[in-house]
């Protein structure tokens, strides 16, 4: 790279924030105010060029919501909160503000069931009075919602196409093979073609429950990386094998994303909470990870309520990251501290990388960034360490379900790219830099808790190849150990 290239990563670094040195988890309760707050607590985001066969002018975007759900947890299970506003932003002129925003807002539809007992008319303390089919009849509970397309100060309504009007439904939970016999059929009803306005093809969206796609080693990690980083990469269990998510899952044209010669766009989600007259934003998720082990615990609220063009206000929790620190301090020379200024990150995480996924103008600000010119990778093929395993469809052009992120952004944080794509303050020639650093595991298949080593990937058990890619989620019943399905 040469001496021009460096000096404007270094000035972007001036203003820069934040950056996800190693995703060692979801963002699951990352900050004190949203671990109380859960149904607004994002989770996940991806966004990636649609892989379903006849859908590769489509980029799909996922905002997950509510962590941690046990299959089993009624009797009221996972609504979305019908007094918050959930956000997809796109970024597509590189300036580090929303251009289009697609905003989910919910209703609950509560039916007041009662049952004869006795000749007296008893209000039903569950949400459901039979077996659940796509009419909901039987629902006690259920949840509708509107989408709203926010462009340039203008909100338009973007209308379902297939049910007629501008409502939609949301499925309940996988309460359980009783309530449920075949909950990927019945789920599919409310998979929707959405017109969106000034969009000439059709998009589709899906809100409900899907079993959480994320990989991680998630108690070792915590326990003070409680685990070899240089290990296998499939040694380790994936101890969130067990849980659900709700999935905000959304299928849009390209033409309707970018905006002139530019294919690269950015893309994050947030949560608002209504407080008397105005939206308090509580939740902001783009690339994974970034609030929950780099941010320090004095910002970490604040983080949650900022935007990516004032990330400048985080730089020193870059210039001084933690986790090399910590990694240092647990494994010695095994764990490099690469030197700052990491000009590296900066271009990986911040500004995307020239070439690859960079704007042709760019602000530095925390997002996701997608190239949408660069086609999509058939589901057989890809390769889940993403760019660094040569699949220039994955992480961190932007993020698919099956791109590892955990062992990726290790392998970054530590160093893998310096003097690549951007210098670590002076370059150094430490042979650690690079090393094949992971959690251990790496797959989304059930598991028995720490019976036996599961990190291997599991074919029948891992992602759906169509919309909304996240797998059907864990029934409620009947369930074994930690919830996996007998």
């Amino acid at each position: 790279m040469n001496t021009n290239a460096l000096s404007r990563l270094a000035l972007m670094a001036a203003t820069a924030m934040s950056l996800p040195l190693c995703a060692l988890a979801s963002s699951h309760r990352e900050a004190p105010s949203i671990a109380g707050l859960p149904r607004l607590d994002g989770t996940d985001f991806y966004m990636f060029r649609s892989y379903e066969p006849g859908r590769g002018a489509y980029v799909t975007l996922i905002a997950n919501y509510i962590p941690l759900q046990d299959p089993y947890g009624g009797p009221n299970y996972f609504n979305l909160d019908p007094n918050a506003v959930y956000k997809i932003h796109v970024d597509n002129d590189g300036d580090a503000d929303s251009d289009l925003t697609f905003e989910f807002n919910f209703k609950t539809i509560e039916k007041h069931f009662t049952v004869n007992a006795n000749g007296v008319q008893t209000a039903t303390p569950l949400i459901l009075t039979g077996q659940i089919d796509a009419t909901g009849s039987n629902l006690n509970v259920q949840q509708s919602y509107t989408l709203t397309l926010v462009r340039h100060g203008r909100r338009e309504t973007v209308r379902n196409e297939t049910l007629g009007g501008d409502a939609f439904l949301k499925p309940a939970d996988n309460v359980g093979t009783k309530a449920i016999p075949d909950y990927e059929r019945y789920a599919a009803n409310f998979i929707y073609d959405v017109s969106i306005p000034g969009c000439q093809a059709p998009g589709r969206v899906f809100v409900g429950q899907r079993k959480d796609g994320f990989v991680v080693n998630l108690g070792e990690v915590f326990d003070l990386v409680n685990l070899n980083p240089v290990g296998p990469r499939d040694g380790e269990p994936n101890t969130i094998s067990d849980k659900n998510v709700t999935s905000l899952a959304l299928e849009v044209p390209i033409s309707c994303l970018t905006r002139g010669k530019d294919p690269v766009i950015g893309g994050w989600t947030t949560a608002s909470l209504s407080e008397e007259d105005h939206w308090k934003q509580v939740s902001r998720l783009g690339m994974p990870l970034v609030n929950e082990l780099i941010i320090g615990l004095p910002d970490k609220d604040k983080f949650n309520a900022s935007h990516p063009a004032d990330d400048g206000q985080f730089l020193h929790y870059v210039t001084n990251p933690f986790l090399p620190v910590l990694l240092n301090s647990e494994f010695g020379t095994a764990a490099v501290i690469p030197a700052s200024p990491r000009n590296d990150l900066v271009a990986a995480f911040l500004t995307g990388v020239k070439g690859l996924n960079q704007p042709l103008k760019v602000t530095p600000g925390e997002m996701l960034r997608l190239n949408t010119a660069i086609q999509p990778t058939p589901p057989a093929a890809q390769n889940d360490l993403g760019v660094l395993g040569g699949d220039l469809a994955g992480f961190p052009n932007g993020r698919r379900p099956y791109d590892d992120v955990v062992d990726i952004t290790l392998r970054v944080a530590e160093g893998a790219l310096c003097g690549a794509i951007g210098n670590c303050g002076a370059e150094t020639s430490d042979p650690n830099h690079g090393l094949p650093y992971t959690d251990g595991a790496r797959a989304a298949g059930p598991d028995a808790a720490h019976e036996h080593v599961t990190g291997e990937i599991k074919a029948a058990d891992t992602y759906l190849p169509a919309f909304p890619y996240l797998n059907t989620p864990l029934p409620g019943s009947p369930n074994g150990l930690n919830g996996v399905p007998k």
